[in-house]
């Protein structure tokens, strides 16, 4: 069999260790999951109560269209149901943006460090990259939008940046859209929008009024407590929106999915209560971290990069060993640097406790 060349030059997507293969491996019994950033205080039971009412419709195919989805999500956006696309996560919509923009003989702007896969999506579609890296931790907006040219079509924005946790302010957010060609879609994916305290953190769904050619993308899998689900979904113009449908797959979300969705959307008193406790957890790191000495990216998300100043993956072994799982930074592009959702008071305690010996040597 004879695949496109370049698909093989993208690279497969690792997510974090599955909790049975470390109890596997390591003979263990109990094993916390500290690496896909999922929510550690699970879901809305109004999202439970809602799956449970659906399960005598599983020989039914879903809704294609997300309909009560998009009026609720509408109504509580402030938006127009047509401004709305759904998909198998936020992932999806970044497949459907790069199939239906990305071609050869173009290119995509993006920084680096950050979500891996913008980068797989253009090299399959056989886009030129152009990455600027990352300052400080931030997208370098400046030189993003001085690497935009004729044959730009898309620049990815991650805001919240993933693995880094750190922000672009509204106001480098509004300077740099005013510099970018309204022929070049800028996607803003915002996956961690609802768990960000920080108050320069842009508001952007009013920004759309303004610019046609922009489209934020957000998820019920991170706060929400949904990844198993799958329920991602875009806030664009009605022009945009209708293009990507074009690319969209027939019943790529879920009935089980939008149900729990609808619930879990409007439970927002569970959603503030897992981003407060989840500002406690990262106050237990940071304040450790800060007692260690050591280097961490100020994070607005449920995870932080800390640097251990060891090598990586040497780190994560001994974490895996002792049944913690997080994400090695030197896949993310920091090595010497780990990243660590953060989770229940109980779960921080404990790789904290094995953080402190590694930090102080006492675990060889």
């Amino acid at each position: 069999m004879q695949p496109k060349q370049r698909i093989l030059e993208a690279p497969v997507y690792q997510p974090g260790k599955p909790i049975d293969d470390v109890k596997r491996e390591y003979g263990l019994t109990e094993v916390i999951k500290l690496a896909s950033n999922e929510n550690p205080f699970g879901s809305s039971p109004k999202a439970k109560e809602a799956i449970v009412a659906q399960l005598d419709n599983l020989a039914i195919y879903p809704d294609g269209a997300s309909l009560k989805l998009r009026w609720d999500l509408a109504e509580f956006l402030g938006v127009k149901p047509g401004q709305l696309i759904f998909g198998n996560g936020s992932d999806e919509i970044l497949l459907m943006i790069s199939r239906a923009y990305l071609s050869e003989g173009t290119n995509t702007v993006m920084a680096t460090p950050t979500f891996s896969q913008y980068r797989s999506n253009a090299i399959i579609e056989g886009a030129e990259l152009i990455e600027v890296p990352l300052k400080n931790g931030v997208h370098d907006l400046e030189a993003m939008a001085a690497a935009i040219n004729d044959q730009t079509r898309v620049v990815w924005v991650c805001n919240p940046n993933n693995p880094s946790g750190t922000i672009v302010t509204t106001t480098e957010l509004e300077a740099f859209l005013k510099k970018v060609p309204k022929n070049v879609l800028v996607v803003l994916d915002e996956a961690y929008y609802e768990y960000v305290v920080d108050p320069e953190y842009p508001q952007t769904v009013p920004m759309l009024a303004d610019y046609p050619n922009l489209i934020i993308l957000r998820t019920f899998s991170k706060i929400y407590g949904l990844a198993t689900l799958r329920v991602g979904y875009g806030i664009a113009s009605e022009e945009l929106v209708s293009q990507l449908e074009h690319v969209r797959e027939p019943f790529n979300t879920g009935a089980l999915g939008q149900a729990a969705a609808r619930a879990a959307l409007h439970d927002q008193e569970f959603v503030a209560s897992c981003r407060e406790r989840n500002r406690e957890g990262m106050k237990q790191f940071t304040d450790r971290f800060d007692e260690w000495g050591l280097d961490y990216y100020p994070s607005q998300t449920n995870f932080i990069l800390v640097n251990l100043k060891q090598d990586s993956d040497e780190v994560f072994k001994k974490l895996l060993s002792h049944g913690i799982i997080v994400r090695s930074g030197k896949a993310l592009g920091h090595p010497g640097y780990q990243r660590i959702t953060i989770g229940t008071t109980e779960q921080n305690d404990k790789i904290l406790r094995v953080l402190e010996e590694i930090v102080t040597g006492a675990l060889k």
